[in-house]
């Protein structure tokens, strides 16, 4: 259980954030006739999954979530994997998810595959942004931006009991 002092965000914020994010993906792809939201497992691809269901109530765009897996601790990357063949995604928009951009190092590591292919656009989008970068990412997508000490960490959660950003 995490403690209750230390939660930023709580349900009807985080969703209210995944709601306007999602207009904004929207607003910024309206052309679009699919989008792709690739989330970083696991909470990365709960994120993008509560995006695939915002934006699939624009009817005019086709929306699919697909799944990244990868270390996100190791110091070099040997291998990105996808629930997707690459392949599908050429022409595609697809929106690269996370839910805390700490230093960079997972999203850097994620852009990797899309790099081999040519897509119509390759955006980000975190629920928070800490603000360590370590790595050049800037997410074209931030629903919250914190401050915080580097000793400090940010947990998002999507239980139903803890949903919630929580500062540990």
């Amino acid at each position: 259980m995490v403690a209750e002092k230390n939660r930023i965000l709580d349900k009807k914020q985080v969703l209210q954030i995944v709601k306007r994010i999602a207009f904004q993906i929207y607003e910024n792809n309206y052309k679009a006739k699919e989008i792709v939201i690739a989330g970083i497992f696991d909470k990365g691809y709960r994120f993008a999954e509560l995006l695939a269901v915002e934006l699939g109530q624009f009817k005019d765009v086709q929306v699919r979530s697909i799944r990244i897996e990868l270390n996100k601790v190791a110091k070099t990357q040997p291998e990105v994997s996808l629930d997707v063949n690459l392949s599908e995604l050429k022409g595609k928009t697809v929106i690269l998810t996370d839910d805390v951009l700490n230093t960079g190092r997972a999203m850097i590591f994620s852009l990797q595959p899309f790099l081999s292919i040519p897509l119509a656009k390759l955006q980000t989008a975190v629920i928070v942004d800490r603000g360590h970068k370590l790595f050049p990412v800037s997410p074209d997508y931030v629903g919250y931006s914190l401050a915080t000490t580097l000793k400090e960490h940010v947990e998002v959660c999507f239980n139903e009991k803890d949903f919630g950003v929580y500062l540990h």
